[in-house]
């Protein structure tokens, strides 16, 4: 009797604990998939499920990190679209030098920069993800000193960028003009090497909300500056590059002061081991240099072309005005 005792006490406990009610799960569907980082058969079992807990939330992701970029990219456009509007103002020749400035020689400098700095975000998204943010800094610095030398090889296209106007066929007062202009704008072209890295930077660590903000904010000076120098100074198309180059310099030593400033983990200050390895960076660099530019410099062949129209100042002013009216969408696509 002793013996069985026990017994009953136990079946006693099993049968009142097998009576109560079952305990409630520990998590919803969308916080399990939300857990493992995947989404389980369960959660898209049907099609209101699939668009609640999978399209939906997927479509906000994407949103908060492709929206930003392309608020980004279009503010950064909309500078040589305000610079154009307002130099339109001024006359056709000023519209077409200024034009053929920006889509030809800033455009073949814009890109080559481009598509070097774009080797930065493939190495600062995988440091990143494997959660080396200390070296985003190194990465930072390095890519910075290679297109700043970039900048120094491409520095006698902006300064003789009259002659070989000439050369390449547009007309001797659009060339004279566009060239006068593209010299002015040569701060603008040092300025990129701060504003590729510092952006790239900032995108791998997903921080492009700080992005748009800057460069709806200096959109909005450039605006101002354009206004200042063409009508008030009147200093008319002198004054529309000096612009260009405030809002150059501005955006890019904002982004500066953010990296430096806020992302202490990323930037633990200037390092000599930017310099090592250098050599391999400019390799990976010279390939997205290379690949990007074939995709940007087609615009720059159409302006060309287009100059040797009979009368290639009304023709390269329209070109202007279409290229405003159909890039803007297909940035907001791209992004």
């Amino acid at each position: 009797m002793q013996s069985t005792t026990p017994l009953l006490q136990l079946n006693n406990g099993s049968s009142s604990s097998s009576s109560s009610p079952l305990p409630a799960p520990a998590a919803p569907q969308e916080a399990e998939a939300e857990a493992e980082g995947d989404y389980s058969p369960a959660v898209s079992r049907t099609f209101k499920d699939f668009m609640k807990f999978v399209f939906w939330k997927e479509t906000v992701k994407l949103w908060k990190i492709g929206g930003p970029i392309a608020i980004t990219l279009l503010c950064q456009y909309g500078t040589n679209t305000l610079t154009s509007i307002f130099v339109g103002h001024l006359g056709n020749l000023q519209l077409s030098a200024v034009s053929v400035s920006l889509s030809v020689i800033m455009t073949f400098a814009f890109g080559f920069l481009l598509g070097m700095g774009s080797a930065l975000e493939t190495l600062c998204g995988q440091a990143f993800g494997a959660g080396q943010v200390h070296m985003l800094g190194v990465y930072l610095q390095r890519s910075a000193i290679i297109l700043f030398v970039s900048c120094v090889v491409l520095l006698p296209i902006y300064i003789f960028s009259a002659p070989i106007l000439k050369v390449i066929g547009q007309e001797d007062d659009l060339s004279d003009l566009a060239g006068k202009f593209t010299i002015v704008g040569i701060p603008n072209l040092f300025s990129l090497a701060i504003y590729f890295p510092t952006q790239k930077f900032l995108q791998a660590q997903r921080k492009v909300g700080v992005l748009a903000c800057i460069a709806f904010a200096t959109l909005l000076l450039h605006a101002f500056w354009l206004w200042l120098f063409i009508y008030k100074l009147g200093w008319g198309a002198t004054g529309a590059a000096i612009a260009l180059d405030l809002t150059g310099w501005s955006t890019a030593l904002a982004q500066a002061v953010y990296v430096m400033g806020w992302c202490k983990e990323g930037w633990r200050g200037f390092s000599w081991a930017a310099f090592k390895d250098i050599w391999s960076f400019v390799t990976l660099s010279l390939a997205s240099a290379v690949m990007l530019c074939l995709e940007l410099w087609y615009m720059m062949s159409i302006v060309i072309l287009t100059g040797h129209l009979s009368n290639a100042v009304i023709a390269v002013g329209a070109l202007t005005i279409w290229s405003v009216i159909h890039h803007h969408p297909n940035h907001c696509y791209i992004n």
